[in-house]
């Protein structure tokens, strides 16, 4: 599996709200940090789905990936329909996400959410 296997599943499990297959592609020490600054472990990550985000849609596009051997980090932009505890949380986002290979296959340690805006005037 390559890095952007890695990201594909990854991108289809959200899709799907696949808590079993996200559980597999992250490491055990995974942090998400979400778009407006607040910060997940995994767990809390994987029960975003109990805790009422529904995922309508979910898109990973444009990834750019710098691969440094057993760790690589990948640029790209998330966009989604979504709502949580039934409110839109829909949006464009650029995306980092970072992976490691420990040993056969790679691994989701880090997922980082910005909001995409406009430049500033």
């Amino acid at each position: 599996m390559t890095v952007l296997d890695l990201i594909e599943r990854w991108s289809d499990a959200e899709r799907r709200e696949d808590t079993t297959a996200l559980a597999g592609l992250a490491a055990d020490d995974f942090v998400g940090v979400g778009p407006l600054g607040f910060v997940l472990t995994r767990e809390q990550w994987l029960g975003r789905f109990q805790g009422g985000l529904h995922h309508t849609s979910f898109e990973v596009t444009d990834p750019q990936v710098r691969d440094y051997g057993t760790a690589a980090v990948v640029v790209a932009v998330q966009t989604q329909e979504a709502t949580w505890q039934g409110r839109d949380a829909s949006g464009r986002f650029r995306i980092t996400l970072v992976a490691v290979r420990p040993a056969d296959r790679w691994l989701l340690v880090g997922v980082h959410l910005s909001p995409v805006a406009a430049p500033p005037q």
